[in-house]
């Protein structure tokens, strides 16, 4: 039986406001993001404007600002902040004793 959530390390080899990233099938990426006050989250790793790659953006507050054109997205809703408009797919994530962990069925059905 596969665990309904995918285990991805140790929330301290995240740095603090910056992400990771894990592989999905299909060859999309999942970005998990930490914020400077330790909260995690986590968004199917493309901007919804030109498909930037989120995991390389600024982190900051809660939101990341994409690298290619500086759109900002909210990471708690994956959606673009101020005049922008669209949305990236959200992927729910917890922490359980210092353990990341992402919805399995959730990543695999964002990033499809």
């Amino acid at each position: 039986m596969i665990a309904d959530w995918l285990d991805i390390g140790w929330l301290d080899q995240i740095p603090v406001r910056g992400s990771r990233t894990v592989p999905v099938a299909g060859g999309e990426e999942i970005a998990v993001f930490r914020t400077g006050d330790n909260q995690v989250f986590a968004l199917v790793n493309r901007c919804p404007h030109k498909g930037g790659p989120l995991s390389q953006g600024i982190v900051h507050g809660h939101s990341v600002a994409c690298p290619l054109h500086n759109w900002n997205i909210a990471l708690a809703t994956g959606s673009a902040q101020g005049e922008d408009k669209g949305c990236t797919p959200v992927v729910p994530v917890k922490v359980v004793s210092g353990r990341v962990l992402i919805c399995r069925a959730s990543a695999l059905q964002a990033a499809a």
